[in-house]
């Protein structure tokens, strides 16, 4: 394991750092957590918020010590790879934690209910009785949405709704509601499935009661003061256009007249805003009672959130580079036949592309209590303005390899006292990473921050 590269992350949804073996309840809530959401990595021996490398005194005695809690403590059995890595004079243990697939692991003390845990962004929390199933489906290779309701009847669904939104693609007849999953055979009979009952259930809300968008027009940069909010609970790929229309209307534009037509461009892209919405209708978990789905409109920004976190085994870094796994099988198929998705795992790569060829940051992608939020800034980036020496060492470093102070400050021809200087300011603005036991540690090492890129220079008087 590569420890300096491990080094140079935060705390996140797959890596967490420990001090020391003294709170190991702590510490097998975290394993369970890895094991049950997306995998992960525990540093033993670092210090979680300094990252400084305190390192394990009797590293042979610790990691028989945690070997030995893993197995009396967490079910089913966890088999996690454990190593122990050198760093300089001392040593450290690296756990690493695979994404399992005899969901859900749980403290055996607590029981299953109560003993499960999951991981959301940096922490660890106790898993509820929805993401418990969830877990349990995802083990059997099912989704939610594909279950039968047998108390129910096919007579359940609008089949006049469903066929006239399918209409200038085909027509819509018994077998093709069983192939798009809307129905099941169950003991010789057609049922819907809760995906099918999502869609196009006459009485959708007495089951579901939260499968409806709440969209918002917020006055400012906060919630304190609504000017326009709207419920809209038509069937499912109908809220979606509903959903993109209220915010459309919410937001500037501005026509661009060309040689031959006029254009309108928006503060946030339509792409990225269809995106956004539409992800989210496809994507939440319904088996979560508690919030709808919620589209926000701020002067700086727009927010989409869902409930449910991530699908199990996924990662924001995973989405952001075209991973999909889709939580809602027949929710996501009717929606592909309907031509609102183009293509599997593509529209969070469209929706940032959209967006930076607008002159706009990426979306920020995050996972907040048990929901999903995808936030577009209508906020153009500026420029993060930098001196010819504070280039110089983002260029320095440009190659992956790390440097000591002494070797930035002669690349700079400052002092060492001066570069230290410089170096803390980079570090807290992102650019800089780093790496070692401390600010006293005369070996430390910097490195240069992913997406940490040049720009144009300042004067500095």
């Amino acid at each position: 394991m590569d420890l300096i590269a491990l080094l140079q992350r935060r705390e996140g949804k797959t890596l967490e750092y420990k001090r020391d073996l003294s709170t190991p309840d702590g510490l097998l809530k975290t394993l369970v957590a890895f094991a049950n959401t997306a995998g992960g990595v525990l540093v033993v021996g670092v210090e979680d918020g300094t990252r400084r490398v305190i390192g394990i005194p009797d590293v042979l005695a610790a990691e028989e010590r945690l070997s030995n809690m893993v197995v009396d403590s967490i079910l089913p059995r966890l088999v996690p790879d454990i190593e122990i890595v050198p760093w300089r004079k001392t040593h450290v243990l690296v756990v690493q934690v695979y994404p399992s697939a005899a969901r859900p692991h749980y403290l055996g003390r607590l029981g299953p209910e109560a003993g499960a845990f999951v991981r959301v962004g940096s922490t660890t929390r106790r898993a509820d009785a929805a993401q418990i199933e969830e877990m349990r489906r995802f083990a059997q290779a099912g989704s939610f949405d594909e279950q039968p309701i047998p108390e129910m009847n096919s007579e359940v669904l609008d089949f006049r709704a469903a066929s006239e939104l399918f209409a200038p693609m085909r027509k819509l007849t018994p077998s093709a509601f069983r192939s798009l999953r809307i129905t099941t055979k169950y003991q010789g009979r057609d049922v819907p499935t809760v995906g099918g009952y999502l869609l196009f259930g006459k009485d959708r809300f007495d089951r579901f009661p939260d499968a409806w968008v709440q969209a918002g027009r917020f006055t400012g940069t906060d919630r304190s003061r609504l000017a326009d909010s709207t419920e809209i609970r038509s069937h499912l790929p109908q809220a979606a256009e509903e959903a993109i229309e209220f915010v459309q209307k919410h937001i500037s534009h501005e026509a661009l007249i060309g040689p031959v037509r006029r254009t309108d461009r928006w503060t946030v892209p339509p792409v990225a805003l269809r995106e956004a919405i539409i992800n989210a209708i496809v994507h939440a978990d319904y088996a979560e009672r508690g919030s709808p789905i919620r589209v926000a409109v701020f002067n700086d920004r727009i927010e989409v959130e869902n409930p449910g976190l991530l699908p199990l085994g996924l990662t924001i870094d995973d989405i952001r580079r075209g991973v999909s796994k889709l939580r809602n099988r027949v929710i996501g198929r009717v929606f592909h036949e309907l031509g609102l998705i183009e293509q599997w795992g593509s529209g969070i790569q469209r929706m940032t592309a959209a967006c930076q060829e607008a002159g706009l940051p990426a979306p920020i992608l995050e996972e907040v209590g048990a929901h999903f939020r995808v936030v577009l800034s209508a906020i153009p980036t500026g420029p993060v303005l930098l001196d010819d020496r504070d280039q110089t060492i983002l260029r320095l470093l440009g190659d992956g390899r790390g440097r000591s102070t002494a070797q930035i400050a002669m690349a700079v021809a400052l002092s060492a006292r001066a570069t230290r200087t410089r170096l803390a300011d980079l570090v807290q603005r992102g650019l800089v990473i780093e790496v070692g036991s401390g600010p006293q540690d005369p070996r430390r090492q910097y490195f240069r921050s992913e997406g940490a890129g040049l720009t144009e220079s300042r004067e500095v008087l």
